[in-house]
């Protein structure tokens, strides 16, 4: 079920494509055009964070796990885990706009949000969108209702941002099952997760995704002491022989890296959106504390370096949610456009990947965009940001993770990169013939541009230059470094991925040209 007014599919830009194009204003998809199904489903979600999460927070950073169960539970009874989910198998089948907002609203509780995330968005999805027809049958309504509580296994402790460099093994068996051997490390949901998503690699060689119960012998390690997220559950995962049915191996064998890169396009714009919700906020805190402090026989919000700061928080969060706002109308436009059954994953498995540096960019941009807005909360508040007796702290901390979740931001701007030129080379995206004209442009007269006097005209014209600088650097990258640059930002992100010797062309001899193999 659609609810989401989206572009029309002539207008709707493929992934990277803002790059080298303009945008029509009128097909982007942004807050004001929530409709009211839209705004119903943030307010279920906000109030439930608000009533039932915030209030019971310290017992949470206690690690009281049953009390996490049971708010899993509450939440599965008001639909939030069923957004991404077709009706089919007890989910409410909404659009991805609904399930921005739901990720924006709950943000307000960071550590319930990070085991939200665990279970939603890195169990449940990998299941909608690779799971056979028994999978889903067997786990969905369950994992709906948080009957079952999910947890996402891949990261290891010499294999963090490396996820294809595994070493946790699953042997073949006579009977079809795999033994699996090895430990995941930063597992959030960890200590009482009863389904896992499990990486690891079959006959030493390939990286398989498996659906693992808690029942077939998974055992967990200590609960990790960690900076923030305090209310949430972080272990490692042991697998000591744990017996999995060939029938619980996710997707194909030997072909985990679409489970796991695919999932990680969805949950690093959802990522984003717990961002920029967190950010908004804080941003409502620290108005309010502004408007109440007196320094000086005045509130602190009349001072203009506490304006400034205001301001400029509100800047870089209006950046993010429009950023995560015209993705989600892009995604829900290229599902829609897409001819499919309601109980189709692959429309929407491949809209994320369409839209996959887009991803990379909201997770990057979101989370330290988050980590300005808390630094400044944190120094708007003064002294009292500083101690535990205000929220500031607490958000301070628990949001550090987030430049580390989903890979690393430093891994993402590898990507983004890798990601576009992988396009260019495929002949998906222009950007070599786009980048000859520019270079072209730069070495003919230099031409002043008029004086735009319309509604954001300068600042449009700003946009476009900065686009221009990208390009450039692109074209005088690839013309400097060649096969190198483009072998580099294939191989590196996209491991299967190689690249054949340069072709030898008549003429545009300094982009390079090569096949992907």
């Amino acid at each position: 079920m659609s609810t989401t007014a989206v572009p029309t599919a002539p207008s709707m830009l493929r992934g990277g494509e803002w790059l080298l194009q303009p945008s029509s204003s009128d097909s982007l998809f942004t807050p004001e055009k929530l409709t009211d199904e839209h705004r119903l489903i943030g307010r279920t979600a906000q109030e439930f964070v608000q009533n039932e999460i915030l209030p019971v927070l310290d017992k949470l950073e206690q690690k009281d796990w049953e009390l996490a169960r049971r708010l899993v539970q509450r939440g599965g009874d008001l639909g939030l885990f069923g957004v991404d989910v077709p009706e089919a198998y007890g989910g409410v089948g909404l659009d991805k706009v609904s399930s921005l907002v739901v990720s924006e609203k709950m943000a307000a509780s960071a550590s319930f949000g990070a085991t939200f995330g665990a279970h939603a968005n890195l169990t449940v999805v990998p299941l909608v969108l690779f799971g056979s027809e028994a999978q889903k049958q067997k786990y969905l309504p369950k994992l709906l209702a948080g009957q079952l509580i999910g947890a996402y296994g891949l990261s290891e402790t010499g294999s963090g941002s490396d996820a294809l460099g595994a070493r946790t093994r699953a042997t073949r068996q006579a009977d079809g099952s795999f033994l699996l051997n090895g430990e995941k490390m930063w597992i959030t949901n960890g200590g009482f997760a009863d389904l896992f998503v499990v990486f690891a690699k079959v006959d030493g060689e390939q990286f398989t995704a498996f659906l693992v119960e808690r029942a077939f012998g998974v055992k967990s390690g200590k609960e990790e002491h960690k900076m923030g997220l305090h209310g949430s559950s972080t272990t490692a995962l042991i697998f000591q022989d744990v017996k999995v049915p060939a029938e619980n191996v996710l997707g194909e064998v030997g072909k985990g890296h679409k489970v796991a890169f695919n999932v990680l396009n969805f949950a690093r714009f959802k990522l984003g959106a717990m961002c920029g919700g967190g950010a908004y906020g804080a941003i409502a805190e620290s108005a309010k504390y502004a408007a109440s402090r007196r320094q000086f026989g005045q509130p602190i919000a009349s001072f203009g370096a506490i304006k400034h700061k205001i301001g400029e928080m509100v800047v870089r969060t209006y950046a993010i949610e429009s950023l995560l706002y015209r993705t989600a109308g892009l995604v829900d436009a290229r599902i829609d456009a897409t001819p499919h059954e309601a109980t189709d994953g692959g429309p929407a498995l491949a809209a994320f990947e369409e839209y996959a540096v887009e991803a990379s960019i909201a997770k990057v941009a979101g989370s330290e965009a988050l980590n300005y807005v808390l630094d400044e909360n944190i120094q708007i508040h003064g002294g009292n940001g500083y101690v535990r007796d205000y929220p500031a702290e607490r958000h301070f901390r628990d949001a550090r993770v987030n430049r580390i979740f989903e890979g690393t931001n430093e891994i993402n701007r590898l990507l983004i990169p890798g990601m576009l030129i992988r396009r260019a080379v495929k002949g998906d995206l222009p950007l070599i013939p786009a980048a000859k004209v520019l270079q072209d442009e730069l070495m003919g007269p230099a031409a002043m541009p008029a004086a735009d006097e319309a509604v954001l005209g300068e600042e449009l014209r700003a946009v476009d230059a900065f686009k221009k600088t990208a390009l450039m650097v692109f074209g005088v990258a690839m013309q400097t470094y060649g096969e190198k640059f483009t072998a580099f930002s294939v191989e590196r992100t996209f491991p299967g991925f190689s690249v054949g010797a340069e072709e030898k062309k008549m003429g545009v001899r300094g982009p390079s040209t090569c096949p992907l193999i």
